[in-house]
Order: structure tokens, then sequence, then C-alpha cells
């Protein structure tokens, strides 16, 4: 992803953001991670019962090992906790473990940004493997078509980026919506969780400005060699 050349140094700035977006998620989670919420809800009960009430019985929610590796899978409907949010009942855990849950209720109504991005997930694992062969190999070789799908190929990355981002702030207010309906959380513990999605809603952000930035930098490598 970092080939060398002198426009390296755009990517510079969003590289500390995304650095410092990964700091804020690690220290946001862990700071409220200590902190349990007085109902005494594991993240694994909070995804549990949402789900139940929206009528998702069907879809399991399942520990897995690692730490911030939660996810839904819209393949295999099922919901996905690291073990410390499975099992703990800390304000970080049920914020979580919500937000995984609006992604179900997302895929339950089908909801278009989450339809997308799904609908781009093979396009982005096959151009992630070959969009450097493209373009290193068009650059040394001095062809302009090679160097030209390479950078086609780059666009669906970031447009990948951009349509999550949407995705992932609709599913945090939909986890509050759900943690602040269903009483799993008093005012103050309600604005501690939202601190913590905003968090993660971050790195989204920041991943998406890195890739936007390094578009930039390939065109202008293109640009800069014909």
């Amino acid at each position: 992803m970092f080939f060398y050349d002198s426009t390296i140094l755009l990517l510079i700035p969003a590289l500390l953001i995304a650095s410092y977006a990964q700091y804020k998620v690690s220290s946001t989670f862990s700071k409220f991670s200590k902190i349990p919420n007085k109902n005494g809800y594991t993240g694994g009960e909070v995804a549990r019962i949402i789900l139940d009430r929206h009528g998702l019985s069907d879809i399991p929610v399942i520990p897995v090992r690692g730490q911030l590796t939660d996810h839904y899978d819209p393949n295999k409907k099922s919901i996905s906790l690291s073990e410390p949010v499975y099992n703990s009942s800390s304000i970080s855990s049920i914020a979580v473990a919500a937000h995984e849950v609006g992604h179900a209720i997302q895929d339950q109504e089908g909801y278009m940004a989450l339809r997308l991005r799904n609908s781009l997930v093979p396009v982005v694992n096959f151009s992630s493997q070959m969009v450097w062969i493209l373009f290193l190999a068009g650059i040394f070789f001095s062809l302009p078509k090679l160097v030209t799908a390479g950078i086609l190929l780059f666009t669906t990355t970031v447009a990948f980026q951009i349509i999550t981002l949407p995705v992932e702030i609709n599913a945090s207010r939909r986890a509050m919506a759900s943690l602040s309906q269903g009483d799993f959380v008093d005012q103050q513990e309600y604005g501690q969780a939202t601190k913590v999605l905003k968090a993660a809603a971050f790195t989204y952000i920041a991943s998406t400005l890195v890739a936007l930035t390094q578009l930039l930098r390939l065109i202008l490598i293109n640009n800069r060699r014909r």
C-alpha cells in the first residue's frame, strides 16, 4: 500500500489521524470497559434481548477470541462478539454489542447502504490483491493501461470506505436507540456508551481519509510519469 514516492508526504497527515483514531478507540473502550452498567447486563445478554425484541431470535450470538473482533456476518446471519464483550457487563461491552445488533437490524430491514457495501466485498477483496500488482507493473514497464486499471480498482476500495461510513453511523444510532428504549442504561450511561461508539466511528472516518489520500497520490504519480 505504501509504494515509495515523494507523494507519500501527502499520506502523513492522514496516517497520523488514523493512528490517533486507533489510539482513541482503544483508550475509550478500555476506559469504559472498567465501568459496569448499573443493571448488570453482559454484552451477550444485551445482544440477545435486542435481537429477540426485533423478531431476530434465529440469529445466534457467538463468543469469539480476540480484542475488538466483534462483527455481524450477513452471510451466516450471526453475530460474533469478542469474549471480553460477550462476557462483560461494562458500558463498552453493551455499546459494542448493541452496535453489532444494529447491523443485523439493518439487514432485516434491507438497509440500502448495507446491501451496497456487502455487494462490494468480493470486488474489494479482489482489488486489494491486484491493485498494486497492476499499478507497479504499469509504472515499471511503462504500460499506462495497467496503471489506469490499478487506479480504477483502487477506487472500489475508496467507494467501500465511503459507503461504510453511513452504515456504521446508522448502526450506532440504532444501538443507542435500542439501549435507551430498552431501559438498559440511564442518562449518564447513555452518554458514556455514546462516547464509545463515537470513538469507533472516528476510525472509519480516518480510514476513509487515508483511502482518499492514497487515491489522490496514485493519480498524481500517474500524471507525473506520463
